[in-house]
């Protein structure tokens, strides 16, 4: 038996016997959350409805990809916000 699958087995059995300990381990968007568990290392995502689900090689796609519409629409509305107040600060005379 190997040293990964003799510590990992106490691990399994204590999230077994008293639950999960999940924390969020990346923040998609400000809904969409990766969670990971202290103990075992399972790793969990939110899908549409808000449940959690098991994080697949699919789901971290989606998340990826979601993440990144959302960072480009955060920085434009940003630049947009920034935009505007160099217009009303000019106009008004500052």
């Amino acid at each position: 038996m190997s040293k990964s699958q003799s510590t990992s087995a106490p691990l399994k059995l204590y999230c077994s016997l008293f639950g999960h300990q999940y924390e969020v381990s990346k923040k998609v968007t400000r809904h969409v959350k990766e969670y990971t568990c202290k103990c075992c290392k399972r790793q969990l995502t939110t899908n549409g409805n808000g449940n959690l689900i098991e994080l697949t090689p699919k789901f971290r796609e989606i998340n990826a990809v979601l993440e990144d519409i959302y960072m480009r629409r955060k920085m434009r509305l940003q630049q947009k916000t920034f935009t505007s107040s160099i217009y009303l600060s000019n106009a008004v005379g500052y």
